[in-house]
C-alpha cells in the first residue's frame, strides 16, 4: 500500500493538471502522397520511385524545448523489463498451443507457428522444451490473452497486456495496483483506440547510424522508423538508453531482422507485437514520475507481459 502522502499528491494532481499534445518524433515511411503539417519545424526530403507513391522521411528528430533530462531516466528500466517478459510470454503461448493441439508441431500448426516465432526471437531451446513439458502437467490450464485499460495522470492512457490462465486473478491484480498507485480502471475500448498494433524492432541509437538504418528499413519494406524524442538540455549519456523503433508488417518482419543481422546491428525484437500510440501526450514532471511508478508496478505482475502508454 502506498503512503497517504502519495495518495493525496495523486488526488490533487488529477484535479490540477491537464495535458498537452506533443509532435511526433518519427520519420515515417508512410505510403502516401500527402505531406502533412507537423507542429515542430523539421527539414523534409522525399523520394519518388516509378509505380510507387511518395514515402516521407524526417531527416532529423524535432528538438523539443523545456524538458529536463530526468524525464528519460526510466528508459533503461522499461527496456530491461520488456526484455525480461519476452521469454515468459513465449512460454505461455507454447503451453496454450500444446494444450489445444498436442506437443507435435507437425500436426499442431499453432504450436509450429509459436516455435517459428520463438526462433525469430532467439528464445533458447531449453525454454521451449521446458514449457512443452509443462503443458502436460496436471492442473495446468491454457492461457488467454486479455487487455486492461487504465487512466494514468495528466490525461495519459495505459494499456496492460496480459496472457493469463486465471482471468479473475489477473484483473484483480491489475485493479489493485491501479487503485494503490493513483490510476483508474477504464471501460474496454476507452483507451485502446488510441493505439495501433504492429511488429517492432527496437535498436539502441548508439548501435546504429541513422542513415544506415533508414536504408535498411526502406530496402526491407518497413512502415515507419520512429526516432526517440530529444530535448535541448539532454546530456549525451542519456542517448545510450534511447531506442529507434523500426515498425513493420508481419510479412516483412523477418526480412528486417535478417538485414540487421547481415549489417551486424544489435537489436531487440518485440514479443510478437507492440501497441504504438497514434498520438502522444506530454505531461509535467510530477505526472511523469507518478505514471512511471504506476507502469512499473503493473509490469511487475506475473500475468502481465507488457504495458503500453501514450505518454511522451
Amino acid at each position: 500500500m502506498i503512503s497517504s502522502a502519495r495518495v493525496l499528491g495523486a488526488f490533487i494532481h488529477k484535479f490540477s493538471n491537464g495535458f498537452s499534445f506533443k509532435c511526433s518524433t518519427s520519420f515515417p515511411l508512410q505510403r502516401t502522397g500527402l505531406l502533412e503539417t507537423n507542429v515542430c519545424w523539421s527539414w523534409i526530403s522525399y523520394e519518388v520511385k516509378p509505380n510507387y507513391p511518395v514515402r516521407r522521411i524526417w531527416t532529423f528528430s524535432p528538438v523539443c524545448m523545456g524538458r529536463r533530462s530526468s524525464k528519460i531516466a526510466g528508459r533503461k528500466e522499461a527496456q530491461d523489463a520488456k526484455k525480461a517478459k519476452r521469454y515468459g510470454k513465449i512460454g505461455k503461448e507454447i503451453v496454450s498451443a500444446v494444450k489445444k493441439g498436442g506437443p507435435n508441431p507437425v500436426s499442431n500448426t499453432v504450436l509450429a507457428a509459436v516455435l517459428e516465432k520463438a526462433k525469430e526471437l532467439d528464445v533458447p531451446k531449453e525454454i521451449l522444451e521446458r514449457n512443452i513439458k509443462r503443458a502436460s502437467e496436471k492442473g495446468q490450464e491454457a492461457y488467454i490473452e486479455k487487455f486492461y485499460e487504465v487512466y494514468g495522470f495528466g490525461g495519459v492512457g495505459i494499456v496492460v497486456e496480459v496472457l493469463t490462465d486465471k482471468i479473475t486473478r489477473s484483473v484483480a491484480a491489475v485493479r489493485e495496483v491501479a487503485k494503490d498507485y493513483g490510476g483508474k480502471m477504464a471501460d474496454p475500448g476507452s483507451i485502446m483506440f488510441k493505439f495501433r498494433r504492429a511488429r517492432v524492432v527496437n535498436i539502441k541509437v548508439t548501435d546504429a547510424d541513422k542513415d544506415q538504418l533508414l536504408a535498411i528499413a526502406l530496402d526491407a519494406g518497413a512502415e515507419d522508423v520512429i526516432e526517440p524524442p530529444t530535448y535541448e538540455d539532454d546530456p549525451e549519456e542519456d542517448r545510450t538508453e534511447s531506442y529507434y523503433k523500426v515498425v513493420s508488417s508481419s510479412e516483412n518482419y523477418s526480412m528486417i531482422l535478417s538485414k540487421l543481422r547481415e549489417e551486424g546491428i544489435a537489436f531487440e525484437p518485440d514479443n510478437g507485437f507492440e501497441l504504438l500510440p497514434i498520438t502522444t501526450i506530454e505531461v509535467d514532471d510530477e505526472a511523469m514520475e507518478l505514471n512511471k511508478e504506476l507502469m512499473s508496478k503493473l509490469l511487475e505482475l506475473d500475468d502481465v507481459d507488457a504495458v503500453y502508454t501514450d505518454q511522451k
